[in-house]
């Protein structure tokens, strides 16, 4: 589930406590996008100055375990430069052998950095580094470094549901400690350690909190990396196999029930995540954008799709060789008939294709059968998609990615926005109470893949609570203040006690528009493949 309103209140927590953080130090915002600093004083220059000879003579101190590295735990993400220093670069993206560092200033996840002699120990929860570093940096009168502990899941903002992740210790030890875990088994690529746990089997937070970040956070390995799973669920990797086939040419370890020591020469703990559903190429190596996670989708389903269109083919033809033994016509009649059944199907086949993304529960459509109807007349072809829990990701995806014209009402299901071609049409149904989840969550996020987005905020009269509440009640009439009172409510009234009935007059309007600009697309890209 997706806690709307806390996780708003978090975001402008954020921005406002970094905004009070670069004025503590020095740094009030510019007219032209860019922090820059008050006039110094003495005290401020010596700091200043201690600073950048730290920058020139040891950057691997910027780690969490640094006390120089808490200077800039108030660094922030504009599109500017902070007092010199490149933003959008990845406070762990380079260190030397041997170090950890932890990035901690995201309030959406932790990730840290291991590079050296990596050995995990899962009896202890544990991952080791081994190093020969200078003794006089040990930890008081232990044989440690540096220690961190890390939940590598991408909802830190929540405590509810990060009390439910095991936790991981990383330990920095002396090189002469490893004698105590001797190798099982030696990598020669990295690891990245991650969590399938929390509101893993909503396919929102599967995309949003798992596969997406995990994309962001290994793709530059290309291929070349080691998953190791917290929280290890066998019916997810089979779900997701196609796509982390794409993204690792090793079988992913279960770290819990793995008592077997495995060897790395580096390992990222945890995973970045950026946005709702998207990226930021800027953060990402390679400026890879959503388009690119898109295109591998693409790739990863594109060869079982190959093999349920084989097999769909077969099954019509063995369906029509009865009918024509039955028909008995002469040869030429026979051939008559095939050419113009060909000719038909040629011709619905040219019309724009529009699926409807079928709920079950609450926020189903109650008049989906006039909406059928409706979108027939104008001239779609249309397909009714019933995902379930069991439903083969790659049949979803087919049949979103052949797709002109994708309509659903809000909620989970609408994730499935991530099959459709660039420039197809997205039409979301919001229910009252949702405008601003829907947007946040799917409408922003389609824009940003490059679908062309239609939100359809229904009215009081197109909503089935229309008949259990007084006209003039809050929950009609101002659902914001019905939020206010909390999630609970929200989630209650909203999500799980509502249903649409469209207007279909009102609702016609979007079809059409919809229609159109599916029909000028696809004449501009069959002028495009002529030329």
């Amino acid at each position: 589930m997706v806690h709307y309103h806390r996780y708003n209140l978090l975001k402008k927590g954020e921005y406002h406590a970094q905004e009070e953080d670069m004025e503590a130090f020095g740094l009030v915002w510019a007219s032209s996008g860019y922090y820059k600093r008050k006039r110094p004083k003495l005290v401020s220059l010596l700091i200043l100055s201690l600073l950048c000879c730290c920058l020139i003579l040891a950057p691997h101190l910027f780690c969490s375990s640094s006390p120089i590295s808490l200077l800039y735990s108030f660094v922030v993400e504009s599109d500017g430069v902070v007092a010199g220093f490149d933003v959008n670069a990845s406070l762990c993206s380079s260190i030397s052998n041997g170090t950890m560092c932890c990035d901690r200033r995201s309030i959406r996840s932790d990730v840290c950095v291991m590079k050296g002699d990596v050995r995990t120990h899962s009896v202890s929860s544990s991952v080791f580094l081994y190093t020969s570093r200078n003794i006089s940096t040990l930890i008081g009168d232990s044989d440690e470094f540096q220690h961190e502990k890390i939940k590598p899941y991408t909802r830190k903002w929540e405590k509810s549901v990060m009390d439910t992740i095991d936790q991981l210790d990383l330990v920095s030890k002396q090189e002469k400690s490893a004698i105590d875990h001797r190798c099982d088994v030696k990598h020669e690529v990295p690891a990245v350690f991650f969590s399938t746990g929390g509101y893993t089997g909503n396919v929102y937070h599967e995309f949003n909190d798992g596969i997406l970040p995990l994309y962001i956070t290994s793709q530059h390995f290309k291929k070349k990396v080691v998953f190791v799973i917290l929280e290890y669920h066998t019916w997810w990797i089979m779900k997701y196999g196609d796509i982390l086939s794409h993204l690792s040419d090793y079988p992913a370890i279960d770290f819990s029930t793995d008592k077997r020591i495995h060897c790395f020469p580096e390992a990222i703990v945890g995973l970045r995540i950026h946005d709702e559903l998207a990226m930021d190429p800027s953060l990402v190596s390679g400026n890879k954008s959503i388009v690119d996670f898109h295109n591998l989708l693409d790739k990863a389903y594109r060869p079982r799709i190959k093999s349920l269109i084989r097999a769909e083919t077969e099954r019509e033809v063995a369906q029509k060789k009865p009918k024509q033994k039955v028909l008995a016509l002469p040869p030429s009649s026979e051939t008559l008939l095939e050419f113009k059944e060909d000719v038909q199907e040629l011709k619905l086949k040219r019309r724009p294709k529009l699926v409807i993304v079928s709920r079950n529960a609450s926020r189903a459509i109650t008049n989906e059968d006039l909406l059928v109807k409706m979108a027939e007349k104008i001239g779609f072809r249309v397909e009714v998609l019933k995902p379930g829990p069991t439903t083969e990701l790659a049949r979803i995806y087919w049949a979103l990615n052949s797709s002109d014209v994708m309509i659903g009402v809000h909620g989970a299901a609408m994730t499935h926005f991530l099959f459709m071609k660039p420039g197809s049409v997205f039409i979301q149904v919001i229910p009252l109470g949702t405008e601003w989840a829907a947007d946040a969550y799917y409408g922003e996020p389609a824009r940003k893949l490059g679908l062309k987005y239609i939100g359809y905020q229904i009215a009081p009269t197109e909503s089935s609570l229309y008949d259990k509440y007084d006209r003039n009640d809050p929950v009609l009439q101002d659902p914001p203040s019905i939020a206010n009172k909390g999630w609970e409510y929200t989630k209650t009234i909203y999500l799980d006690s509502q249903n649409v009935i469209l207007n279909l007059g009102r609702f016609q309007k979007r079809l059409v528009r919809a229609y159109r600009y599916s029909i000028r697309n696809t004449n501009d890209s069959f002028r495009l493949r002529s030329h």
